[in-house]
């Protein structure tokens, strides 16, 4: 399991702060939002009109029997009931239409403000550096991206549907109840302050149980994530009982909290029921000898026991919203906690108002990369505090090939990916072609690098889709080029699709060296400037080595390269060796001249040709 520690949010309070951030995301969508207001407005006043109209009636049709006609075109007489039945059917009608069109409109505007929040969700994350992967889960990002962002369109709109709704029922009922009768309708309100405090108290209970749901929800994503990603192994470790107790753990650890959260909303709305059933029995006993004394119409005591109930229903919907606001501001925390992670490597600001950001780059501007590069005095150390490099001076002339051989955890990996910038020096510089590359855009640097790793990731699609990746304007004649240069055309033509193969999800119905052979024409189609092969040719079989090999020697020739290597026969050939033991350099020279100190290196190579040759042995 991960040793991840997610952020504690212990803010009990309603913040209106966070849900300004939050609504900026349904910024697009204001001419929606203004008409769904507007609908919901019109809606709330026709609920307000109905029990006026029943008032009406009662006092002029059913107690007194005068309700007056109207006559058309001074010939047709038009009964005062039926008159009456046309207004209110019409009223009717303008109601179902408003229901209908706002249930459209609240739904457009859920799924753009899911859109919106995951639009720049993503966009953020392709931005984070290196470092914010290493130390955050993909099961944390996952729930923050899926079941927090739905949480919180839900919430938005058929929030404000209710909300608006609320409100306008609310005070308008108010103000027609002070007009009909304004000391009924005092006693009628007296129960809200009670309603007022009663909802302060559960709304921070609700609030705390519903952050702690939605922090274990992202544990449990985490670890189906892990379960999924690792089945191999917990298979082949026989750690199906162990994982299946530590994944009930936390499922009853969130049923626990679900529960709390359940019974403190379940509590809260018969309270506020109780509450609308006092009211509305203060408005039958005050209102009852009113009528009894003539003081108020029949009618009005109607229409007052009408508003009474209809009051209080809105009350209900404002306080579950509310309470929905607060169990949802737990996700638009997390939500906006990965949103507004800060960028550990980013262009400064003079930088992007020359050549434009990672995503509006400038590109005519960018000069060319030659591949010179020049570590001075380089430290760097990982934000767990681990130093790797210190004082670290290295320079590599353009169209170099450095091999970076070593023991794991020696280095070799930080300094190939500090001169990529997925990572900066903790103090130092770092100069391509002559310039501190923090003085140049990311994008110039990442565009003009190739890099393939140990374990080739490919995406799902065809072999064709996963090639053109590395440059998507490419012709498919481009792509059989980059196929053909390292050796991987001869085995795609001999499937049954060609280059119209699907890879499966991974590249899983493909072998290693396969898929090694993909992203290897992958990170060429790019015609980079720095190639970087980390561990490339480790994993696969001594046949797909040879023909990556092959590759190597042409693809590599006049482009400045890091080769990251175990296994030693794959670097015979590389200009400069580089021997690393704890983030320094020990020995430095070509092959063949490392092998005459008689060194570290000779030791490692001359112990690796023994279990090669061995190996070989056993198996002839």
């Amino acid at each position: 399991m991960s040793s991840f520690q997610e952020q504690e949010y212990n803010n009990n309070k309603f913040d209106l702060k966070l849900w300004k951030k939050i609504l900026y995301y349904a910024k697009p969508l204001r001419k929606e939002l203004i008409l769904l207001c507007f609908l919901m407005v019109s809606l709330a006043v026709i609920d307000a009109i109905f029990p006026l109209m029943t008032k009406f009636i009662i006092d002029n049709y059913v107690v007194n029997s005068n309700l007056k006609g109207i006559t058309l075109f001074n010939r047709i007489y038009i009964d005062g009931i039926i008159v009456f039945g046309i207004i209110y059917g019409v009223l009717v009608l303008i109601q179902v239409g408003t229901i209908g069109f706002f249930i459209a409109i609240a739904g457009k505007i859920e799924t753009g403000v899911v859109y919106e929040i995951r639009k720049e969700g993503f966009k953020h994350l392709q931005e984070l550096s290196f470092s914010y992967y290493d130390n955050t889960p993909v099961g944390w990002i996952m729930a923050r991206m899926t079941s927090d962002v739905q949480r919180l369109g839900d919430t938005i709109a058929w929030g404000i549907v209710d909300m608006v709704w609320g409100f306008t029922l609310m005070i308008a009922i108010s103000i027609v109840m002070l007009l009909l009768n304004w000391k009924l309708a005092l006693i009628v309100l007296s129960v809200m302050p009670i309603l007022a405090v009663v909802s302060m108290y559960f709304q921070k209970k609700i609030l705390k149980a519903h952050r702690q749901t939605r922090k274990i929800n992202s544990r449990i994503t985490g670890a189906f994530n892990e379960g999924i990603m690792g089945a191999r192994t917990t298979k082949t470790l026989v750690r199906e009982e162990g994982n299946l107790h530590e994944f009930v753990e936390l499922t009853k650890s969130m049923k626990t909290y679900s529960v709390r959260a359940a019974v403190f909303s379940s509590l809260f709305q018969p309270v506020v029921l109780v509450l609308s059933t006092i009211g509305t029995g203060l408005a039958l006993w005050y209102g009852g000898e009113n009528v009894f004394l003539q003081a108020i119409s029949y009618g009005t005591l109607v229409a007052f026991i009408s508003y009474t109930v209809s009051f209080f229903e809105p009350v209900r919907e404002v306080a579950r919203v509310f309470a929905e606001l607060q169990s949802a501001q737990a996700s638009a925390e997390r939500v906006l906690s990965m949103i507004d992670t800060k960028l550990e490597i980013k262009d400064s600001e003079d930088v992007a108002a020359e050549y434009g950001d990672s995503l509006n780059p400038n590109k005519k501007d960018w000069p060319e990369i030659k591949g010179d590069i020049t570590y001075k005095d380089v430290t760097f150390a990982y934000n767990t505090g681990e130093k790797v490099l210190e004082n670290f001076n290295l320079h590599i002339k353009a169209g170099e090939t450095i091999a970076l051989v070593g023991e794991t955890g020696s280095g070799k990996s930080t300094i190939v990916n500090l001169a990529c910038r997925f990572y900066e020096p903790t103090k130092g510089q770092i100069f391509i072609d002559g310039v501190d590359y923090k003085k140049m855009p990311l994008l110039w640097l990442h565009s003009n690098l190739g890099y393939v790793l140990q374990g080739p990731h490919l995406f799902s699609g065809t072999i064709k889709d996963n090639i053109r990746y590395g440059n998507l304007d490419a012709s498919e004649l481009e792509i059989i080029r980059a196929a053909k240069l390292v050796n991987a055309h001869d085995f795609i033509k001999k499937l049954e699709k060609g280059y119209d193969t699907e890879v499966g999800e991974g590249g899983s119905k493909l072998s290693t060296g396969e898929k090694q052979l993909i992203s290897f024409a992958r990170a060429i189609l790019a015609n980079p400037r720095i190639f970087v092969l980390d561990e490339a040719t480790s994993s696969i079989d001594t046949e797909t080595e040879q023909k990556i090999q092959d590759a190597i020697h042409k693809v590599l020739k006049g482009r400045t390269s890091f080769i990251i290597a175990h296994r030693l026969s794959t670097i015979r050939t590389a200009d400069r060796i580089l021997v690393i033991k704890d983030g320094k350099i020990i020995e430095e020279g070509n092959h063949l001249k490392l092998l005459k100190k008689r060194g570290y290196y000779y030791r490692l190579y001359t112990n690796q040709f023994i279990e090669e040759q061995n190996a070989k042995v056993l198996k002839g």
